[in-house]
């Protein structure tokens, strides 16, 4: 899968220790809509699930549509990130005259900025978030009333499920940023699977109840019926199965024979 060659515009951070900032986006801001022209757009494992569910399709059908895949800071595993569409200035896919079609389920970068979240990478979540206030040229904004906490925008913006959730996700990038892989790097086998773990639930619910995944792990009765019916409680699950098979430790727990 290929890199997108085109430039893109990052912005400065400020670090956000006291107090708040200033911002809103609306169709009154004079560059509505600009961040959603040819963005270099990460995608979260939940933000996978929110779009596929909202787009009534499968999570492969979703990742073939709207993904490409692109080596980034991480050497050692892919980025998924939104594929734009080929018209003039490379918008959004879901972007329309009168805004974004997918709004209430758009992904955690959309719904962040400008704030950017450094979610703690420790397995414990002993370490603090950090939330930094990302600024581009382009952006008029930061010139609008009203002046918000990072608390009051995380509440506005419903970002709390989204940080949830890639709270638990920064923790196993972490693992993969060290490479545990080992020589074959990229092209060891296991790099597929945890990619289906993560961003890929229906083919993993599909590996799940037709391997002998559910005959080599200890998983009660009452947490097989969520991981069928719950999406995010199969994510759960993709990202247990992810750090035992990268650490061999973790909350999931191999079963007893014998």
């Amino acid at each position: 899968m290929k890199q997108s060659p085109d430039k893109v515009v990052y912005g400065s951070r400020t670090e956000v220790t006291g107090g708040g900032f200033y911002f809103a986006c609306h169709p009154g801001v004079p560059c509505f809509t600009r961040c959603c022209k040819n963005p270099d757009m990460y995608l979260y494992p939940y933000d996978i699930i929110r779009l596929k569910s909202r787009l009534a399709m499968d999570s492969e059908t979703f990742l073939d549509t709207h993904t490409y895949t692109a080596v980034r800071d991480n050497p050692w595993f892919p980025h998924v990130m939104l594929k734009m569409s080929q018209k003039q200035d490379r918008p959004c896919s879901f972007l329309t005259g009168q805004g974004c079609t997918v709004y209430a389920d758009r992904p955690f970068s959309c719904r962040a900025y400008p704030l950017e979240p450094a979610l703690s990478r420790d397995m414990d979540g002993r370490r603090p978030d950090r939330y930094f206030v990302v600024r581009h040229p382009y952006c008029k904004g930061h010139e609008q009333d009203p002046y918000q906490s990072v608390e009051q925008w995380i509440a506005d913006q419903e970002l709390g499920p989204f940080i949830e959730h890639n709270r638990r996700w920064a923790a196993i990038d972490a693992l993969l940023r060290a490479n545990p892989w080992g020589a074959k790097g990229l092209e060891n086998p296991a790099v597929k699977m945890v990619f289906m773990a993560a961003f890929n639930p229906d083919r993993f619910r599909e590996f799940v109840f037709s391997s002998s995944f559910l005959k080599r792990f200890d998983i009660p009765a009452s947490r097989k019926a969520a991981v069928e019916a719950r999406d995010t409680d199969l994510m759960g699950l993709g990202f247990d199965w992810i750090e035992f098979l990268l650490t061999g430790k973790g909350p999931l727990a191999e079963a007893k024979t014998g």
